[in-house]
């Protein structure tokens, strides 16, 4: 079967030069459609930056470990961001999981679970995305989808106000093999996915981060790093290769979460 992928924009990508986080060549997104979708308030000294993130159960949300901050909000059922709505849930994250193993240098093992002060309520504008089994492989020729509120166009400062969406084509792993070099970046067929048609300006770009790529209505990536130039292909988590480091980490935590 032909599986659906999302992409996810990004407000910004947080490693200077790396700039996975927004949605190009896409369009606003209906409202509500993702509603799963999370933005990411992220405080970071002085600085305040921003990425995607996605609702993996009432207590988690899943995005991309280059993310981190001082302190993170996390805002659910939202369309603008900019604006506050009825549907937005704002909750505060109460904890910061990144993958041990993540690597800031290489990009590898860009992932971590947030998990939220107090659960989020579930509704017709606040849902979970599905993950998929362990070890699931994506067929290069599916075609995903990624959402987010990342820059719109590579020259563009800032992100967008409203959620972004496009369709995107997942490639064989050699064509993201020969990405040039973002500083010392190197592709992992274990760990990442290559996505998106280098022949078509498409992509997520700075502030898609940690948003999900949807394949078939499951989370089977997350934006994570790419060409600064916001060229596809871009490099996104291979989510099934950790799904027992996730289920891992919430089972440690769930005890807490019933405080």
């Amino acid at each position: 079967t032909m599986l659906f992928l999302i992409v996810v924009p990004v407000a910004f990508l947080l490693l200077p030069g790396v700039g996975a986080g927004e949605i190009i060549g896409g369009h606003e997104a209906k409202p509500h459609s993702r509603p799963y979708m999370a933005y990411l308030n992220i405080q970071r000294g002085i600085k305040n930056v921003h990425c995607g993130g996605f609702l993996v159960t009432r207590n988690f949300v899943l995005t991309a470990a280059h993310c981190k901050g001082d302190s993170i909000t996390v805002i659910l059922g939202a369309q603008n961001v900019k604006q506050q709505e009825s549907s937005q849930q704002v909750i505060p994250v109460r904890r910061q999981i990144r993958h041990r193993q993540h690597n800031s240098e290489t990009g590898n093992n860009d992932i971590m679970l947030l998990q939220l002060q107090k659960p989020a309520h579930l509704n017709s504008e606040v849902g979970l995305l599905r993950l998929p089994p362990a070890n699931q492989q994506v067929e290069p020729g599916t075609v995903c989808s990624v959402a987010g509120w990342g820059r719109t166009r590579a020259n563009r400062k800032g992100g967008s106000e409203m959620l972004q969406e496009v369709n995107l084509t997942v490639q064989d792993d050699s064509e993201c093999q020969r990405i040039p070099e973002v500083k010392n970046h190197k592709y992992n067929s274990t760990t990442m996915m290559c996505v998106g048609d280098p022949k078509k300006p498409q992509a997520s770009f700075k502030g898609d981060s940690g948003g999900p790529l949807v394949c078939d209505e499951v989370a089977q990536g997350i934006v994570s790093w790419g060409s600064p130039s916001g060229k596809p292909p871009r490099v996104y988590v291979k989510v099934s290769t950790f799904i027992p480091w996730i289920q891992e980490m919430m089972r440690r935590l769930q005890p807490l979460v019933q405080l």
